[in-house]
């Protein structure tokens, strides 16, 4: 048997050589359908990681507190110090808690002039959102006592301030009526969850901000609340506490809606993921059309070449041929044909995955596990569609076979 498949595919290779052009044309679709399937899946996998990536760049087990039930506020009320100290205090599973405030402000230096959201907060804020020192330091518990002048930028506002490769470290800019001395440089985080730069990012003490930008003593000052849960502790459940501690100190009776929300960065994570595994897999599908194709191809261009090789069919059968060895000829030619189709759709994957990730900068994860199924899956569709047409010749008589014109 092994001997008789052996020449079987000695012949197969013999017939593709002969009409390579005709060969060609047979596995095109073959090639693209294996190479479109390996890449929506390859790519769907990177796009996946990407917006994992870059939601974790916003921080460890972020949640975020809000006002409104949307993101923009809506008009409820913000959020107080004394909010915050609550949190801290009396929700479990918390590793770290910060206020946060921002503003829209023009600051300026020199010559250049931009508008940029000056934001304030504590010292936590830089851990829970995983925010490193590139130059000088982060600002100290007595600066946010004192309501100190100073402020830490990102890369691009140092770029379009102060030029890049320059050290704004000591150097002062001007916001609105309040000069603040830059005291430290965040290094580079590039994009965050929502494509938003995390790199344009001027933060000072919240005092600073409410004092002396805003020029509010107290009160409810804070847009945002930012929380850090504990590693292996469920956010779920931080979320919830936290909801029915707002709900509390808000007065917020049972028929009443939230006028706030908790958003969780990892749950986010999570639904985008699953999202994009659906949508991958549907473009994987649709991709897999392209594979049948290519298989309908395979079986019209195998009936061409039974009735080409009629005589040949019949003078094999006249000689002592048995039928399945004529079934098994024609099944291995389709077979070889399928997987000549499924080794050149894996390579042309390979270097459009390797191209289109670098174009819309998602990581390329090498799967191998879709490289084989495609395979496979390529080989049998060879077995399929040879199949009627290698049973057609097997069957042939070999006394019509050889009368055949």
């Amino acid at each position: 048997m092994i001997a008789m498949t052996f020449n079987a595919l000695l012949l197969a290779i013999r017939e593709i050589r002969r009409n390579l052009m005709r060969s060609f044309l047979t596995v095109i679709g073959i090639v693209i359908g294996v190479a479109a399937v390996i890449t929506m899946v390859t790519l769907g996998r990177g796009a996946t990681e990407m917006v994992k990536q870059q939601i974790s760049k916003m921080g460890n087990n972020l949640l975020v507190l809000r006002p409104g039930q949307g993101w923009g506020g809506g008009g409820a009320p913000m959020f107080s110090m004394e909010d915050v100290d609550a949190i801290r205090d009396q929700v479990p599973g918390i590793a770290s808690v910060a206020p946060f405030v921002s503003n829209n402000a023009t600051v300026v230096y020199q010559q250049e002039s931009r508008t940029y959201d000056v934001q304030g907060t504590t010292q936590n804020y830089f851990d829970i959102g995983n925010w490193k020192i590139a130059l000088g330091r982060f600002f100290t518990e007595a600066e946010i006592a004192d309501s100190a002048p100073v402020c830490v930028i990102g890369e691009t506002i140092r770029k379009e301030l102060f030029g890049e490769g320059v050290d704004p470290i000591g150097s002062k800019i001007r916001v609105k009526n309040m000069t603040l001395e830059v005291i430290g440089l965040t290094a580079v985080k590039g994009q965050g969850g929502f494509g938003d730069d995390m790199d344009d990012s001027l933060t000072t003490p919240y005092t600073t901000i409410i004092r002396r930008l805003s020029g509010r003593q107290g009160g409810k000052n804070f847009n945002q609340v930012m929380i850090s849960g504990e590693e292996g502790y469920l956010t779920a459940y931080i979320v919830a506490d936290v909801a029915a501690l707002m709900r509390e100190r808000r007065k917020i009776t049972a028929n009443e809606t939230d006028n706030f929300n908790v958003f969780d960065s990892k749950q986010l994570a999570e639904t985008i993921s699953a999202s994009t595994k659906v949508m991958t897999s549907l473009l994987g599908a649709v991709a897999g059309v392209s594979l049948l194709v290519g298989g309908i191809g395979i079986m019209n261009i195998m009936l061409v070449s039974v009735t080409e090789r009629t005589r040949e069919i019949g003078i094999r059968l006249a000689i002592g041929a048995r039928a399945r060895e004529v079934l098994l000829q024609f099944l291995v030619e389709a077979v070889t044909l399928s997987c000549v189709g499924g080794v050149a759709g894996i390579a042309l994957a390979y270097g459009l995955c390797v191209m289109l990730a670098e174009v819309v900068g998602a990581p390329f994860l090498f799967d191998p596990k879709i490289n084989i199924i495609s395979f496979v899956f390529s080989a049998a569709i060879g077995i399929l569609f040879g199949f009627m047409p290698a049973r057609r010749a097997a069957r042939l008589d070999p006394i019509d076979a050889l009368r055949h014109e």
